[in-house]
């Protein structure tokens, strides 16, 4: 494999939801005033990114990973989810609030889907005053209680309500009821799943008059019906990797980049960088590559060594 940095085409997707601040805030060339997000690499069927740089411009990202997985993917990976990539990233545009949902476990998404589960992880780079999420229960709940609280369309009133703002990081393991609220640009990272049980929608319509489907009843069971606690805070020391997430899905850091920082791996992960704010450069063997706010790339596990500059806030992230 010829190695370097990665980067995609972003997949825009249009939303009843969407805005124009993946425009205006990221300088992505959007399809609509109504664009919700910005895929930044997927390999979720028929959603492949496709490569948009370097030897292996136009090229799909699960060629590349047919054909060099170990180089790509990293032993590590290799070994537990073979030829899969296994994670999403994204960019959110919440202009309106998304729907109240909740995603299933891999237990019951591989049952019912064939399909990975979907934990998740948000980074909030941008937020408008009173912007605010849904993550979880006020207090421990039941499925009853659920029920009940849906059909008197009082949902509302038993989840937890959160005022946000721009560096918040929440995550959200699988069965966490959830929403993205109206005012925010959201950086999210999951596993490779495009699985989601809808269940509220504020009974809006679309422009043809129609309500989005709902899943109430796939949802009961897949509901954590315990209180949780989603909010995650880490130490942010100038170039240096600052964990924020570890689970058994994807480790995500906090790099607050301010000039030039060192990076060694050892070949059992690939490594995604998230610029969410500034400019950072990336050099390897010889060649310097430019990134902005809003840019995703991907090292291959088998660059082992490189080097990072510049004045940016990142989010790294890897399987461990």
């Amino acid at each position: 494999m010829k190695i370097y940095p990665l980067q995609f085409e972003p997949i825009l997707k249009e939303r009843i939801w969407g805005g124009d601040k993946l425009k205006t805030i990221l300088n992505k060339t959007i399809p609509s005033p109504t664009t919700g997000e910005s895929w930044e690499l997927s390999a979720v069927e028929g959603q492949v990114s496709v490569i948009a740089n370097g030897d292996y411009k136009g090229q799909f990202l699960t060629d590349i990973i047919n054909e060099y997985p170990v180089a790509l993917l990293g032993t590590t990976v290799f070994e537990r989810f073979g030829k899969q990539f296994p994670l999403l990233f994204k960019y959110l545009d919440a202009k309106q609030d998304l729907s109240i949902q909740v995603h299933p476990n891999d237990e019951l998404a591989r049952k019912r889907h064939n399909s990975f589960g979907k934990t998740e992880m948000w980074y909030i780079m941008q937020a408008d005053p009173e912007a605010r999420i849904i993550v979880g229960f006020k207090e421990d709940s039941s499925a009853s209680e659920y029920v009940e609280n849906l059909e008197k369309k009082s949902l509302l009133s038993i989840l937890n309500d959160v005022k946000v703002q721009k560096g918040d990081v929440f995550f959200l393991e699988t069965g966490t009821v959830h929403a993205i609220g109206a005012g925010m640009v959201v950086a999210e990272i999951q596993q490779t799943s495009d699985i989601t049980y809808r269940l509220y929608d504020f009974d809006r319509m679309d422009a043809d008059g129609n309500t989005r489907e709902l899943h109430i009843d796939l949802a009961i069971d897949a509901i954590n019906y315990l209180k949780t606690d989603t909010y995650r805070t880490c130490t942010n020391n100038s170039n240096e990797s600052n964990n924020i997430v570890d689970c058994p899905y994807f480790t995500t850091n906090s790099v607050p980049l301010d000039g030039e920082m060192m990076v060694h791996k050892q070949g059992d992960t690939f490594t995604v960088y998230m610029c969410v704010d500034g400019n950072f450069e990336i050099g390897y063997d010889g060649v310097i590559y430019t990134y902005k706010k809003g840019d995703t790339v991907l090292i291959p596990a088998a660059m082992d060594s490189f080097v990072l500059n510049g004045k940016a806030s990142l989010l790294e992230i890897y399987i461990s």
